[in-house]
């Protein structure tokens, strides 16, 4: 069936954008291209949902500019420094990286709100390529089932024009799998509580790391990459509060201060006119965090 000329224009132009935004992995794989109705050997879809089967191909720098990292140093290394062959059999390492993508689509979900289309479409697509991609072999030995399309079909009704009672319900369905992809979490005898302070360090490093990448640069995506670490590590300690406060007080407290920190950093997805926070004074919190905690 072939497409009417307007289609094609339509498709030409969302090709160009996920190109200009930096998509060319996904491009390449031709996932986007079937999830936005042009499959590879130019058959027509329907929407955002029809997305082919095939992978989008990993990034060749992984979480370049992510900063921070669990379980480094051991090899397989895949976004921001999350070693993927620890995160077979360490739960913080496993949910550190599940908490990364959180973080991508906290801020591709609170960026559409603000208007800001182009990153939203790019925060929901990249941790395909970034994480999903070089986790793909944990996630089947822990039967975890795949949630790609549910990222890339975002990326797509970003462009097709959804509403945003549409896009939240689609971030939404992320975060049910998220969660649901943590219940598979290799289990190591860490408690709850230990596992959660964890990944709730981690996403305040990245944060952290990616405050001071915004403040020496004028463009919007490492401070909103840096709001999603942020609001995914707050998520991850308020989920948690109570069980790490019993746990270890210390830990507990250091984690309030860098997130209250990370609260004024960070006001909300869409970039301050000026970062003027202590950048100084960030850090040295989250320092307190990772010894506090023993990331």
């Amino acid at each position: 069936m072939e497409r009417s000329g307007k289609d094609a224009r339509v498709m030409e132009i969302r090709i160009k954008r996920w190109q200009q935004l930096g998509l060319g992995a996904a491009l390449a794989s031709g996932t986007l291209a079937a999830c936005s109705g042009q499959p590879a050997e130019d058959t027509p879809a329907a929407g955002p949902e029809a997305v082919a089967e095939t992978q989008i191909a990993p990034a060749t720098a992984l979480g370049e500019g992510e900063g921070g990292g669990v379980g480094e140093g051991e090899g397989g290394e895949g976004e921001g420094g999350v070693s993927i062959a620890a995160a077979a059999t360490d739960p913080v390492v496993f949910n550190a990286a599940l908490a990364i993508v959180e973080a991508h689509i906290i801020a591709a979900r609170d960026a559409f709100a603000g208007g800001e289309t182009d990153a939203a479409a790019e925060m929901f697509a990249h941790p395909v390529s970034e994480v999903l991609a070089n986790m793909a072999p944990v996630f089947e030995a822990r039967g975890v089932e795949s949630f790609d399309h549910l990222l890339v079909d975002a990326s797509a009704a970003v462009f097709v024009g959804e509403t945003e009672t549409q896009i939240n319900a689609r971030a939404e369905g992320i975060l049910a799998a998220l969660a649901s992809a943590a219940e598979k979490a290799p289990d190591d005898g860490s408690s709850a509580a230990a596992i959660a302070a964890g990944v709730a360090s981690d996403q305040i490093e990245r944060a952290t790391d990616m405050y001071r990448a915004a403040a020496e640069s004028n463009r919007y995506e490492p401070y909103l990459d840096g709001y999603g670490f942020y609001k995914a590590g707050e998520g991850a300690f308020l989920a948690a509060e109570g069980e790490i406060e019993a746990d270890d007080p210390e830990a507990a407290a250091r984690l309030r201060e860098a997130l209250a920190a990370l609260a004024e950093a960070y006001p909300g997805a869409l970039r301050p006119d000026t970062l003027d926070a202590d950048q100084s004074a960030l850090t040295v919190a989250a320092s307190r965090v990772v010894l506090a905690v023993g990331n």
